[in-house]
């Protein structure tokens, strides 16, 4: 009687283990493009920590982030000191504490253009815009996944020697920069709201 309960549980535990297995194995780069596709808009909260080879403690920065389908992004600094970054089409605006700005028209700067499309090219689930810049491979299942992108151009290569997005569903929680001279930026990102 007791062998059999206990087998029971086993083959029960099997079965839900390789549903799990099965889904997970399911769930493809286009399955998380196209749940990605779907959302329009949102903002969240960032907490990112930089690690320098040259300094003892990552340097940290915490703000607001905003993403509206299919091209803006903003990102707005707030701690240590104010400053914003914003991502219109083909132009990105950087604009300092003491109010100045400067501008880049992407078009001009390919390298700055593949950093860039790394982050916008995930939010909106665009593949081919990703994969003009970047071989992707993804881990995990819809739950909690892992896009691991690295870069194609030997120019973006000398800079980033991989790119990992993590997340679960249509929501991106993490983006890891490994830089290629061994320096690192992590940023942890809470959804506040989200189309």
């Amino acid at each position: 009687m007791r062998v059999t309960i206990m087998s029971k549980t086993l083959g029960g535990l099997l079965l839900l283990l390789a549903a799990t297995c099965s889904q997970a194995a399911d769930w493809s780069l286009a399955d998380l493009m196209q749940q990605l596709g779907q959302k329009k808009a949102g903002t969240a909260t960032f907490v990112e920590k930089k690690y320098i080879a040259m300094l003892k403690q990552p340097l940290e920065s915490s703000g607001e982030l905003a993403f509206t389908a299919p091209d803006r992004l903003e990102k707005r600094t707030l701690k240590p000191k104010p400053e914003g970054v914003v991502l219109e089409g083909n132009k990105l605006t950087l604009e300092r504490s003491d109010g100045r700005k400067m501008s880049v028209n992407l078009a001009d700067r390919p390298e700055v253009s593949a950093f860039v499309e790394s982050v916008r090219a995930t939010l909106s689930g665009d593949r081919s815009a990703l994969e003009r810049y970047y071989s992707a491979a993804l881990s995990g299942g819809s739950e909690q996944w892992q896009l691991n992108l690295t870069p194609l151009q030997p120019r973006m290569q000398k800079v980033i020697s991989q790119i990992r997005i993590a997340g679960g569903h249509a929501q991106v929680r993490t983006i890891e920069f490994l830089q290629a001279d061994g320096d690192r930026s992590e940023m942890t990102i809470t959804s506040t709201s989200g189309k």
